[in-house]
């Protein structure tokens, strides 16, 4: 796709992003705009209801006074026909008095012990009924009893006559009746006349605002439903879903006073009354009912007489859709239009712009070609102007430093060709293997030491390790893979025709510019004959040493056995037995013995038997073979071992006689006394045991460090020197390493590290934690 269309598109998809966002803010402020709208149209309806409710509630308030008026007349005309004891009077009389007075039925309650009740009437189903269970009733009839006049607020008040509103009857709860109660202290009952709702049935139609609710619908359609909601009752737990309620069905207390409720959802309704209540405003919500979108709005209506009540309104929300629709409609035609005019005028000033760029595109391709010897020629003051001065300095540059690599390239390849001349001239060994193994190039020296051709071995795993070492090569494989390089590592290693040769190996990892481990280069050389050369110099030393041992046995057998002759001579001549001179005798006799012993250690090989032994327990019989002559000689010993094993494969018996060499010298070092630390630690890193016995004795002299272990090299009077040069034996036939390192005055420390046994790996593996964590001693 080309820059030309590209940048058209760009402009033509950024002018269309800006007009939808423009139709979505449009759509969505249009809405608004007519939501509010119908939101004030509802609250302008719902105040004109509340006049009309009110308008209607004068109306209905001069009505209950007349007929109030009508049933006190009625009432004083029966209690002139009446007699004075309700026992004299039957409900037969009562039925042709209240034709007589106008009235729908006549009824007569009695005052009894705890209650006021119906005991005449004209009405048969209201004989009997109580007016205990009602306190507000019951509270006024007892006031007519007592006073002779009622002080309850409601209602209208004559001469001993009371009059409340309209109500459901309790005899039959369809009908709507009002009642009128005289009573004028000469007679023991109350007369209760009252009309049902045959005769009151047009001041429902005046006090009901219906007929002004269907107007309403039928000016606006758009209207679903009006309905008055009173507060206190609304939402109840005994109202049902049309706005009925069991509990509350009077006229004043009724959860719906007017209206219908179907479009309702109880909690949801109920909770925006009593947000409209607390708040004072109108609570307006879109909501889904019957499968119809709908708005509904709630608007608070307070009265200074009655108890205030909530007008909802619910509005289809049809209305407004097809508002915002026919908008919507409107600018998404008007934004196709402007958008096929922007297409059209981008792609004409996108083709302007990019006219220099295919000039500059051509040229590049030539650059591309390998062509440097033109230059662009675009006489323009902006960007694409600068570009064409910076391709033209690139050119240049481009043609001055392709030589140059012209004439590097040829140097990096005669140096290359000097060292694969050089390695492959090399008498050492060299091949390189990927981390897999693989061979991937071998040298000459490689050919001719092992036998192997290099297209024998390219790309194949070399088969020159012996069974033996495979393991130990797996290893220091992973020591490579980790970055570390193995140097002089004499090993056997096999040629082609399965004959092996003693070689030198240097491996080290190859790293590519990133750092990252590539491959492994190993440069390997013959040490055949060097070792037989070590060979001979060793046997050379050996009887060098052998020497040196014979003439310093020799010298030191000669002073004792000259010590014997003289005292064997002196007896001789004396003809006497000297048993002074027997002690002397037999003193000389045993350093004899003591000298051959020592010397035939060093030898004669002897039989071992190597076993797996814990250094804590071979220490510990020391310690207690030793602690009895410490203690006459003031000496302590204090030993610092964790409670984890530490297992090597020894001979119990050497090791006995090493530290108890070592531990000797350390006592006898220390003529006032002191403490010997003996410190015991795995080093499960290196699985090696470290043993450190330090002394606080007089010290070695600096001058005599470095002949320690010479034979019969000693600073003590009954020494022979050999016991140190023993102790080193033993140590190197375990594998192991001897240390001495000692501060005048200071004392020695004598530090012995031997080879962690396999069983000793195997428990540092089943329990990690088992680390000893004490810190080292410095020396």
């Amino acid at each position: 796709m080309s820059i030309k269309t590209k940048l058209s598109m760009i402009m033509s998809c950024s002018v269309l992003v800006i007009l939808v966002l423009n139709i979505a803010l449009s759509y969505y402020t249009t809405e608004e705009n007519l939501r509010q709208d119908s939101e004030n149209k509802m609250v302008l309806t719902a105040k004109q209801i509340a006049i009309s409710v009110e308008q209607n509630q004068y109306s209905a308030d001069y009505v209950k006074r007349q007929i109030g008026n009508n049933l006190w007349l009625a009432s004083i005309m029966a209690a002139e026909e009446l007699d004075p004891d309700i026992k004299n009077i039957t409900n037969e009389e009562l039925v042709r008095l209240s034709k007589k007075v106008g009235v729908s039925h006549i009824s007569l309650l009695e005052q009894t012990d705890d209650d006021i009740v119906v005991n005449r009437s004209s009405d048969p189903r209201e004989i009997g009924l109580s007016t205990k269970s009602m306190t507000y009733w019951y509270q006024a009839f007892k006031q007519l009893f007592e006073k002779h006049q009622v002080t309850i607020p409601e209602g209208q008040k004559l001469d001993h006559f009371w009059s409340d509103g309209f109500e459901y009857s309790t005899s039959s709860p369809t009908d709507i009746d009002i009642w009128g109660y005289y009573h004028d202290g000469k007679r023991n009952y109350i007369i209760n006349p009252f009309y049902n709702n045959t005769e009151v049935d047009d001041y429902v139609k005046i006090s009901s605002p219906d007929e002004i609710l269907t107007k309403i619908r039928e000016v606006n359609p758009s209207i679903l439903e009006i309905t008055g909601i009173n507060p206190l009752t609304f939402a109840s737990p005994d109202m049902s879903d049309d706005g009925r309620d069991i509990n509350f069905s009077k006229l004043n207390n009724r959860p719906i006073r007017f209206g219908t409720y179907q479009y309702g959802s109880v909690d949801e309704d109920h909770r925006a009354v009593v947000r409209a209540v607390r708040t004072g405003q109108n609570v307006s919500f879109v909501s889904e009912t019957h499968d119809q979108k709908v708005l509904k709005s709630f608007i608070p209506i307070f009265t200074p007489n009655e108890s205030s009540y909530v007008i909802s309104i619910v509005m289809d929300y049809k209305q407004i859709s097809s508002m915002v629709s026919e908008q919507l409609v409107s600018h998404a035609s008007i934004s196709l239009v402007l958008l096929e005019i922007v297409i059209f005028g981008s792609y004409l000033l996108a083709g302007y712009i990019t006219r220099p760029i295919q000039s500059i595109l051509g040229k590049v391709n030539d650059v591309a070609d390998g062509h440097f010897d033109f230059r662009l020629k675009i006489k323009r003051k902006d960007e694409l102007g600068q570009l064409a001065n910076r391709i033209n300095a690139m050119i240049r540059n481009l043609g001055h430093y392709t030589s140059r690599l012209k004439q590097m390239y040829e140097e990096n390849r005669a140096v290359k060709e000097h060292l694969e001349s050089i390695i492959n001239q090399t008498a050492d060994a060299i091949h390189i293997t990927d981390l897999e193994g693989k061979v991937l190039r071998v040298n000459r020296a490689f050919e001719q030491l092992y036998g192997f051709r290099s297209r024998e071995v390219q790309g194949r795993l070399l088969k020159i390790i012996p069974p033996e070492a495979e393991e130990e090569m797996k290893q220091q494989h992973a020591q490579l893979i980790e970055g570390m390089s193995i140097t002089s590592n004499e090993t056997i290693w096999m040629k082609k025709d399965g004959t092996r040769v003693e070689v030198s190996v240097s491996t080290a990892p190859v790293r590519d510019e990133a750092g990252e481990i590539t491959a492994l280069i190993s440069v390997s050389r013959d040490i055949t004959s060097r070792n037989r050369m070590e060979e001979l110099l060793r046997r050379s030393e050996k009887l060098t040493t052998v020497g040196q041992l014979a003439a310093g046995v020799a010298h030191e057998i000669r002073n004792p056995l000259t010590t014997l002759r003289g005292f064997l001579q002196l007896q001789q001549e004396s003809n006497k037995l000297n048993h002074r001179h027997l002690d002397l005798m037999l003193s000389e006799l045993d350093r004899i013995n003591l000298i051959v012993g020592e010397f035939l250690i060093l030898a004669k090989p002897q039989a071992v038997h190597f076993q797996e032994r814990d250094i804590r327990f071979i220490l510990g019989d020391v310690i207690s073979l030793l602690d009895s002559q410490a203690h006459l000689h003031g000496v302590e010993f204090v030993l610092h071992a964790s409670s984890d094993s530490a297992m090597v494969h020894c001979e119990e018996n050497q090791l006995k006689q090493v530290f108890i060499n070592v531990l000797k010298n350390g006592m006898e070092a220390m003529p006032n006394g002191g403490s010997i630390h003996i410190k015991l630690k795995v080093n499960e890193q290196a699985n090696r045991v470290r043993i450190e016995i330090k002394d606080e004795g007089i010290g070695i002299p600096e001058e005599m460090m470095p002949k320690l272990g010479e034979p019969f090299f000693t600073n003590k009077e009954s020494g022979t020197g050999l016991g140190l040069m023993v102790s080193q034996r033993i140590i190197q036939s375990h594998k192991g390493m001897m240390d001495i390192k000692s501060v005048m005055n200071r004392g020695t420390t004598v530090i012995i590290e031997l080879p962690a046994s396999e069983v000793q790996t195997q428990l540092q593996e089943a329990d990690p934690s088992a680390e000893e964590q004490q810190p080292d001693e410095e020396n």
